[in-house]
Formats: C-alpha cells, structure tokens, sequence
C-alpha cells in the first residue's frame, strides 16, 4: 500500500507526537511534563477540588411575625391609608444548599425586595433591612443583615431589588436539622426618600 504525500506527513505528526508524549510520563509524576502541559495547561497538576454534593438537607425558608413587610407613614398616622408613604415587602425567595466534603453544609439565599409607594409617597430611594438568620431551635447559627435600597423613578410607583447572600456555613452537627428566616428587620420604618 502506498500513501500519497499529504497522509505520509499526517502520520509523521501523529507519530512524533505520541512519541513526544510517551517520553513525558503520567500527569503529576515528576516535575514539569508535556503530558500536565497539554492536559492542566501549566507544568503542575492542580490539587483535587474538594467534593461537594447538592443532595443535602435544605429546609424552606420561614419568614418571622411581622418580617413579611413594613409601612412607613407620613406625619406620624400610622395606619391612616392617606399617609402612607411605602410599603416594603418580600418578593420571591430562594435558597441552595451544598453539602462539603467535611459533613458542614453551605448555605446560599436569595432574597427579592419589593416597594410600593402609598397615597402620600412620591418617587425616591426607600430603604430596609433584610436579616437571614440560620438557627437550630433557639441557636443561632448564621446571622446576617443587609440594607437594601429600592429606587422607585418619578412616573413610578414601583420598585425592586434582590440581595443574594452567601458564604453562611451550617457545622456538620447542625447540617441534618437547621432553620433559614429571611425577615424584613426592625426598624425598617425609617424608610426614607431622597
């Protein structure tokens, strides 16, 4: 069988190259290799990342008494409709769960804020806090707070914004049995508009 001049050269670049490989060693023995060049783009072979796993415990979130929303009132009439400046609330909620290798789960939650502007509002930034708490029973495990500001242009009496909070862990003791609350916090009347 004879080649044409176009397939005897392809061969020779496969040839040479496995050659060239097989002279390398396996991935990660030794020092510097073609085979870690070609396979993990660098002369090292990079440390095992550590393995994590979605099919872990996750609970609902819950939200507290009176964190579901917030009014804030205009010339101190509280529940008179005509001063109602904003109501804040929760929007959608989400949450992800990732089990780590080390039995402890790491928790991330997304939360929506919502505003709407009363009968005395008008356009403007509305600010409130938002708290994530983790916690078994009366332990707290995670706490966090966060301001977030919705802008509501003129011509609107709307708005919203989202806040994703990450990096909370639950200890490995704590992982099969825990509570999330996400809660519009206290205080969150001094709404203001600027």
């Amino acid at each position: 069988m004879r080649l044409s001049g176009k397939q005897a050269a392809a061969g020779l670049v496969v040839v040479v190259g496995l050659s060239a490989l097989a002279g390398c060693g396996k991935p990660g023995e030794g020092g510097p290799t073609m085979g870690n060049m070609i396979l993990f783009a660098g002369p090292t072979v990079p440390p095992p990342m550590p393995r994590q796993t979605e099919d872990v415990y996750c609970p609902r979130i819950q939200i507290p008494d009176g964190g579901a929303a917030i009014q804030a009132y205009s010339g101190g009439r509280v529940g008179d409709t005509a001063g109602l400046r904003s109501q804040i609330s929760l929007g959608t909620l989400a949450r992800e769960c990732i089990g780590n290798e080390d039995g402890t789960t790491s928790v991330k939650v997304g939360v929506e804020v919502l505003a709407l502007l009363g009968a005395s509002g008008g356009a403007g930034r509305y600010d409130a806090p938002v708290n994530i708490v983790l916690k078994r029973g009366d332990t707290v495990i995670a706490n966090r707070s966060q301001r977030v500001g919705i802008a509501i242009p003129s011509g609107d009496v709307q708005g919203r914004a989202t806040l994703v909070e990450e990096g909370m862990v639950v200890p490995a003791a704590d992982a099969s049995a825990f509570d999330i609350e996400v809660g519009l916090g206290a205080g969150a009347a001094r709404s203001r508009r600027r």
